[in-house]
């Protein structure tokens, strides 16, 4: 089976942006997907992306996507895993999105290589302060059915952004345009929200 090639840029700006997103939510999910993707000769990899597919990283993203499934599902223990992630998440989406358009920069390679950087790191960064900070706030709660239901959710969300970004660009970018208005809104009330409850189990 052949492996469906990139069209053009928008695709390639579309995959990069996902990964930088997906990175922010879902690191080791992202990673191990577009691997086995390239892998499976299902799509043809951007040359920065093809070392995703090596059969030693895969095997490696996809013991670490096994843990952080696991641990996402476990209130506390998933915002630990979130803190410790901050540092490791939004460099890695910066990086995934320079090799996504590793190939399309021509002469500019280094302008346009920061400028990515900067672009993913940022939506890297977006999504995972949402994602922290919802769950942050969910585990105030005793009860542990919408913690689980979160995270089944950001399960679903990064393949389906992924295929999305893949096969239909352009609305790609309008959920994405959405998905972080969503993320910062929720930032910014979830985290004066958390802040509220401790002060009050301090008092």
């Amino acid at each position: 089976m052949d492996a469906a090639a990139p069209q053009n840029l928008t695709q390639l700006a579309a995959l990069a942006a996902a990964l930088g997103w997906a990175s922010g939510m879902r690191l080791y999910a992202a990673l191990f997907l577009t691997g086995l993707a390239g892998w499976l000769q299902w799509i043809a990899l951007p040359p920065g992306l093809q070392l995703l597919q090596h059969p030693l990283v895969l095997g490696a993203s996809g013991a670490m996507l096994v843990v952080e499934f696991i641990t996402d599902k476990v209130p506390a223990l998933d915002s630990l895993w979130d803190a410790v992630h901050t540092f490791i998440r939004i460099p890695a989406g910066a990086a995934l999105a320079v090799g996504a358009l590793s190939g399309a920069f021509g002469g500019d390679a280094l302008v346009w290589g920061t400028v990515t950087a900067l672009l993913g790191g940022t939506l890297a960064a977006t999504a995972h302060a949402g994602k922290a900070s919802t769950r942050a706030a969910v585990n105030t709660s005793p009860e542990p059915f919408s913690n689980l239901a979160l995270s089944l959710a950001g399960d679903a969300a990064v393949p389906g952004l992924l295929w999305l970004a893949w096969t239909h660009p352009l609305p790609f970018f309008a959920v994405l345009a959405l998905a972080v208005a969503a993320a910062l809104g929720l930032s910014f009330t979830l985290w004066r929200f958390v802040r509220r409850r401790l002060g009050r189990l301090r008092q």
